[in-house]
């Protein structure tokens, strides 16, 4: 039964919950700084609402009697405010990764009144990329242009409240005057070092290096259509024959894992099923006998010389390929450039024969982001016909939420790529971090949601964290860079968070959200006590709003934003107009 048969519908309310703010900061004015004071928390009644108002939005691209806009493609259907504290999500279709998604910092919630306050209706995001308020264990002090950040601990926390009393973030773009500052005792740690500044922490015992997982894969492609890869022996020689770890050493970052799966290991199910093979050269030149090509073959390599995330040094990797396969199996290589759009059209659309060099990062952290688009239902034909048993193996990983059938299902997924090998995973392309020997309590994030207040600073009284760069802005719902990721996780707080050093969803916001057995319907029900940092108290409309006003492109609060994380993973935005 449809969300609409079964709840009352409401209509979207303004509550002003706010008192004036009392002039005091942890560090410093309210009227210095711009930012938020804690107020007393103030008792409105609740109205239940819905959103759309009237109505559910129209599912599967059906057709609008509006000209004007385009077919409503997403995934939402209907968000309801049942009661203060329940907010049920009615989908589309089922979504095993509910909860993985709504876990993005971008998908933080926002105090309703400080929205209608804060974004110029219909014009733009107005002040609210430089005014902070929200729930998280840290709040904005001040924010010094081009310097630094300052964040005060908020005490009112629902939780824990952090260990140090202040939280500094500063930037700088130069690695050699990042490392200069940490070894000079300026800052407590800093971010995104190189081999040279990775080597330089490793010296140094008053320094800690920390690796951070990647949430991306670079790997070979093989289309099955183009002999000889129609050969599975001829795929699997080519996995077993190269050296993977030394295409790491040649074109790759410190922090950079070997991929022992097409998703990471940080990701829940992941890696679950037997690890890629080791090389093994005398095995793969006896696949090769076996089908028909002792002497090796002629082939391409085609690929991007535009570097991507996971694939920094492309031409590296493609000229170490080439050594490799020629020396270890007697196959002969073209290196073949193509602008990317064209290399990756290509490849969807199965016409790339040869081998190729292509990679992808997780919209979200879930088998079914990695997985599903290459070799799922529906899949392009990338690497060929897609098979069936994998395809039957992921549908069986996106029918359920419970963790062992998931394992199992990836396990047979997993192993069956491997066996076929229609494509070689090569590398998860993570970075690097440092923080001092006596900061304890430090741990980096696959997500870049790094848990500050959790860190103890040795005996300072504030962690001062140095990264690369300054936010363009922090309404975290249209932010997408790291590092103004990285802050929105110490302000903000969604209804599940990344908090574990792995990519396992945490409730946050909510205590619990649950799916019906068909999983488009989940239900969400909120923590109790939760205040803003102005003191409003958090309820289900704050919720319902905050996710209305990135989902609905006509809504009066849309204005200025992208919202990107939005679409990436609830699909093309309601009311769009057409043309865009």
């Amino acid at each position: 039964m449809g969300l609409a048969a079964i709840l009352v519908a409401g209509c979207t309310i303004t509550l002003d919950r706010r008192q004036e703010p009392d002039g005091e900061t942890a560090l410093r004015s309210p009227a210095d700084s711009g930012a938020t004071a804690p107020a007393t928390p103030v008792d409105i009644p609740f109205i239940p609402a819905a959103y759309p108002p009237d109505g559910e939005a129209p599912c599967a691209e059906a057709e609008t009697s509006d000209p004007s806009l385009l077919p409503y493609g997403g995934t939402l259907r209907r968000i309801v405010a049942l009661d203060e504290k329940t907010i049920v999500f009615d989908l589309c279709d089922r979504d095993v990764a509910f909860r993985s998604k709504v876990a993005s910092p971008s998908l933080v919630i926002n105090d309703t009144s400080w929205l209608e306050a804060r974004i110029e209706a219909s014009a733009g995001l107005g002040t609210i990329a430089r005014e902070l308020n929200g729930t998280g264990p840290f709040r904005l002090d001040a924010w010094n242009d081009g310097s630094e950040l300052i964040l005060s601990r908020f005490d009112e926390y629902r939780g824990p409240t952090a260990r140090s009393r202040a939280l500094v973030f500063r930037w700088e773009a130069d690695q050699a005057r990042r490392l200069e500052a940490i070894i000079d005792g300026i800052v407590d740690g800093i971010d995104a070092i190189d081999s040279i500044g990775a080597s330089t922490v490793q010296g140094n015992p008053e320094m800690v290096a920390h690796a951070r997982a990647g949430m991306n894969v670079m790997y070979l492609g093989m289309n099955s259509r183009f002999a000889p890869f129609d050969l599975q022996a001829v795929r699997q020689a080519i996995g077993r024959g190269i050296d993977r770890q030394a295409l790491l050493g040649v074109a790759f970052p410190p922090g950079t894992t070997l991929a022992s799966h097409l998703t990471p290991c940080s990701v829940p199910n992941g890696c679950a099923g037997s690890e890629w093979w080791e090389t093994d050269v005398p095995t793969a030149r006896d696949l090769l006998a076996q089908a028909g090509f002792p002497d090796g073959f002629s082939t391409t390599i085609r690929y991007s010389d535009e570097p991507r995330d996971y694939l920094p040094n492309p031409t590296a990797v493609a000229t170490e390929l080439r050594r490799q396969l020629a020396e270890n199996l007697g196959i002969e290589t073209e290196l073949q450039v193509l602008p990317f759009d064209e290399l990756v059209s290509l490849a969807e659309r199965g016409q790339l024969d040869g081998i190729n060099l292509l990679g992808a990062r997780g919209r979200y952290p879930d088998p079914t982001a990695y997985l599903d688009p290459r070799l799922g239902t529906g899949a392009p034909e990338e690497f060929g016909a897609v098979d069936v048993e994998i395809r039957k193996a992921l549908a069986k990983g996106a029918a359920t939420a419970n963790d062992s059938a998931r394992t199992k299902a990836y396990t047979t997924a997993n192993d069956r790529i491997r066996s076929l090998a229609p494509l070689i995973p090569i590398a998860h392309v993570g970075s690097v971090a440092a923080v001092r020997a006596d900061v304890m309590d430090f741990r980096v994030s696959p997500t870049n949601t790094e848990r500050f207040a959790a860190v103890t600073p040795g005996d300072r009284s504030q962690f001062v964290w140095m990264q690369v760069t300054e936010p363009d802005g922090l309404y975290c719902p249209d932010e997408t860079a790291p590092d103004a990721m990285r802050v929105c996780a110490q302000v903000f707080e969604g209804l599940y968070g990344f908090t574990a050093a792995d990519a396992t969803p945490v409730a946050a916001l909510a205590q619990e959200c649950r799916s019906n057995d068909e999983m488009d319907v989940w239900t969400c029900t909120l923590r109790s006590g939760v205040v803003f940092h102005d003191g409003a108290r958090l309820d289900a409309n704050d919720v319902l709003v905050s996710y209305a006003v990135q989902w609905d492109a006509a809504h009066p609060l849309h204005g200025g934003g992208t919202f990107q994380a939005f679409t990436d993973r609830f699909g093309p935005f309601l009311n769009t107009p057409a043309g865009s």
